[in-house]
C-alpha cells in the first residue's frame, strides 16, 4: 500500500499536478487551487502550523505521510517536506490510498 502512494505521487509530480516550496503551496492553498497537501512527519513545528492552520481555514484536507526522504525520492527532488496536490482525480485516489 505505501509504495502504492508512493509510485502514484511520482506519477502526479511528472504530469505536473504537484506543487512544492512552502510559499508556492500557500498560495495554491489561498486559491483554492489546492484539492490535497501531503506533509512529512518530519516537518519543522513553525512550517507544520502555518500548513496546517491554512488549510484548516481554506478547508483543504491535508495528510501526514512519511519524512522528507522518502518523499523526497518519490518524486526525485531533494529536502522536500510538503507537497500540494493540485488535480482532483490524483488528489481522490491518495485519499482512498492514505484513507
Amino acid at each position: 500500500m505505501k509504495s502504492n502512494y508512493l509510485n502514484l505521487l511520482g506519477l502526479a509530480h511528472r504530469a505536473g499536478k504537484c506543487v512544492l516550496g512552502e510559499d508556492a503551496i500557500l498560495k495554491e492553498i489561498r486559491s483554492n487551487r489546492a484539492k490535497l497537501v501531503l506533509l512529512a512527519n518530519d516537518i519543522g513545528p513553525q512550517t507544520r502550523k502555518k500548513l496546517t492552520d491554512k488549510c484548516k481555514t481554506y478547508e483543504i484536507p491535508y495528510v501526514i505521510v512519511d519524512d522528507r526522504d522518502t518523499i523526497s525520492k518519490a518524486i526525485g527532488k531533494a529536502q522536500r517536506v510538503a507537497i500540494a496536490i493540485i488535480d482532483a482525480g490524483f488528489a481522490a485516489k491518495f485519499k482512498s490510498l492514505l484513507g
